[in-house]
């Protein structure tokens, strides 16, 4: 894809799209946004929340980063992108729903059993990449045959999810809200080759296809 096919896609959305819910935009300019929804997704190009949920202006407020990680609370004097999107999400637009969605085939996961350490380009990569150390940990333990790749990474996409749910619950305010029954978090695995969504049972400590209530 060139720019100018971006170029063109965007008098195509201008013309073609943009009117179905100009009136939204207007009063989402006029009184501010209003999401209700966090979503905390992976980076990757094969992952479009917008279209796979069927959203629109205002739904949702995103966060995407390598990986869909969350780091754990950490309150020093350091940069810290994905935290302050949290904070901002929780304490000021009052969403009530964090929603952490993982992927299929996810670069971030597959590279958690790649040697990444003598590769000076990609060191913040591999550093950002620590957050998922956990998960690589607990699927090598849960899974016997360790020549199945494949099953390795799915695994791993899965169970860091949920690893990412409990490192969110390290913030104080979010593990306070959470049990005051303001906010709800939810951990989803979206599948990029058949478009189907499954979502962590707490209960059963699996995942289970996504329906509606």
């Amino acid at each position: 894809m060139l720019i100018n096919d971006l170029i063109k896609g965007n008098k195509k959305f201008r013309e073609v799209s943009f009117p179905k819910f100009e009136g939204d935009v207007k009063d989402l300019v006029e009184n501010g946004q209003k999401p209700e929804i966090l979503f905390i997704g992976c980076s990757d190009s094969r992952v479009t929340p917008d279209l796979m949920l069927d959203t629109k202006p205002g739904d949702m407020f995103i966060l995407r980063n390598v990986g869909n990680f969350v780091p754990p609370y950490n309150l020093d004097n350091d940069y810290h992108g994905t935290s302050a999107v949290i904070e901002y999400a929780v304490n000021v637009l009052g969403v009530k729903h964090i929603i952490v969605c993982g992927h299929s085939h996810c670069g971030a996961c597959k590279s958690l059993y790649t040697d990444l350490s003598n590769t000076p380009e990609l060191a913040q990569v591999n550093k950002w990449l620590e957050l998922g150390k956990r998960a690589k940990e607990y699927t090598l333990l849960a899974i016997r045959d360790k020549s199945d790749m494949e099953k390795l990474y799915r695994t791993t996409e899965r169970i860091s999810i949920v690893h990412q749910m409990e490192n969110l619950l390290t913030f104080p305010y979010i593990e306070k809200k959470v049990k005051n029954g303001e906010l709800q978090i939810h951990g989803w695995y979206y599948r990029i080759e058949d478009g189907n969504i499954e979502y962590y049972d707490g209960e059963k400590c699996s995942f289970e296809t996504l329906k509606e209530d």
